[in-house]
C-alpha cells in the first residue's frame, strides 16, 4: 500500500487536533509569574510562549511545537508528566492529556454499559425517596427511580434527538428554557457537568456516537458550544446543586454523590441527598402531590 493510499483509506486521528487545542488552552492560562519567570515586555497573547513551555519542561522547542500542532509524534509518560507540571495540570487534566496523546494511563473500557441488570434498578428503587439515576459517561439516562423523575420533571419532548438514544441529562438541561430548567444556578453548575463530560470524551475521541452527540448539542445550544470550546476538564465527586420545581414554593438544595457500579466502569449511580430539612419537606410534599394526582 502506498503512502497516498494509507492517507486516504485510514480515518483521521481525532485525538491530535483535540490534543493541540487542549495544550493551547492550558498554556494560555499560565502566566510567567506562575512559574517564576519575569513578566518581560507586553505580550500579544496571554500565557506562556511555546518556547517557554519547552524550556521549563526540558524538551526541544521543535518537539513541543509539533506536539501542540497535533502532529503524529510519540510522547513518553515522563515527557507528558513534565509538560503537565509546567502547565500546572490537575489530576483529571493530566489523565485527559494522556488519553489524547495516546499513552496508557489507566484501563478504560469502551462499552458504555447500556444494559443494566434488575439488581441495579432494585438499588435505585430502594434509595427512594432519595432521587437516584444511572448515567453513563455521556450523561445518557439509563435508569431512574420515581423521586428522580418527579424532581427533574422529565419531559419526553426534550430528549436527545440523536438517533438511537433516549433521554440525556445534558441535552435536557441545555435545551430547556431558563424558566423551565430545574437547575437554579445554571451558570455555575452546567460548566462543571461539561468539564466532567470532556474528561470522559478523551477516551472516546473519534467514536461516531460521541462525535454526533457533541456536534448535535453544540448546534442546539450556543451555551454548550461555548463551554465545550473552553477545554476544561473535571472529575466526578460530590457537588451541591440547587433545584426548583414548578409545583413547589422555594428551592431544593441537594448534594449529588456519584457511586461506581461493579464491572460497569463507564456507568455510575448518582444520588441526590437533601442538604437541609426544608428540602426534605419539599421532596415529601412533591411525592404527596404526585400521589393525589393519580386517578
Amino acid at each position: 500500500m502506498t503512502t497516498t493510499e494509507r492517507t486516504t483509506s485510514e480515518p483521521p486521528d481525532r485525538r491530535r487536533p483535540e490534543l493541540a487545542a487542549f495544550l493551547r488552552a492550558r498554556r494560555a492560562r499560565v502566566t510567567p509569574q506562575d512559574v517564576g519567570m519575569p513578566a518581560g515586555p507586553r505580550r500579544r497573547t496571554p500565557g506562556l510562549r511555546r518556547e517557554e513551555v519547552a524550556q521549563l519542561s526540558g524538551v526541544g522547542v521543535t518537539w513541543y511545537t509539533w506536539l501542540e500542532q497535533g502532529r503524529p509524534i510519540n510522547a513518553s509518560p515522563q515527557v507528558l508528566d513534565a509538560v503537565a507540571r509546567t502547565l500546572r495540570l490537575e489530576q483529571p487534566e493530566l489523565e485527559h492529556l494522556y488519553h489524547l496523546a495516546g499513552v496508557a494511563y489507566a484501563s478504560a473500557p469502551q462499552d458504555l454499559g447500556q444494559t443494566l441488570g434488575p439488581d441495579v434498578q432494585g438499588v435505585l428503587d430502594a434509595l427512594d425517596p432519595l432521587p437516584a439515576v444511572v448515567y453513563n459517561t455521556r450523561y445518557d439516562v439509563l435508569a431512574t427511580n420515581l423521586a428522580y423523575r418527579l424532581l427533574f420533571q422529565v419531559r419526553p419532548d426534550l430528549m436527545d434527538p440523536v438517533a438511537g438514544r433516549g433521554a440525556n441529562a445534558l441535552w435536557t438541561l441545555f435545551v430547556t428554557p431558563d424558566n423551565l430548567c430545574p437547575l437554579v444556578f445554571r451558570e455555575s453548575e452546567l460548566p462543571v457537568m461539561v468539564a466532567i463530560l470532556r474528561s470522559a470524551y478523551g477516551r472516546h475521541v473519534g467514536e461516531p456516537a460521541w462525535e454526533d452527540f457533541i456536534r448535535s448539542l453544540a448546534e442546539a445550544s450556543p451555551d454548550f458550544a461555548r463551554l465545550w470550546k473552553s477545554g476544561d476538564v473535571a472529575p466526578h465527586g460530590q457537588y451541591v446543586k440547587t433545584f426548583r420545581h414548578q409545583d413547589l414554593d422555594g428551592e431544593l438544595r441537594m448534594t449529588s454523590t456519584s457511586l461506581s457500579i461493579d464491572n460497569m466502569p463507564e456507568c455510575r449511580i448518582v444520588v441526590y441527598t437533601p442538604v437541609d430539612d426544608e428540602t426534605r419537606d419539599r421532596l415529601a410534599a412533591l411525592r404527596a402531590g404526585n400521589e393525589k394526582s393519580r386517578p
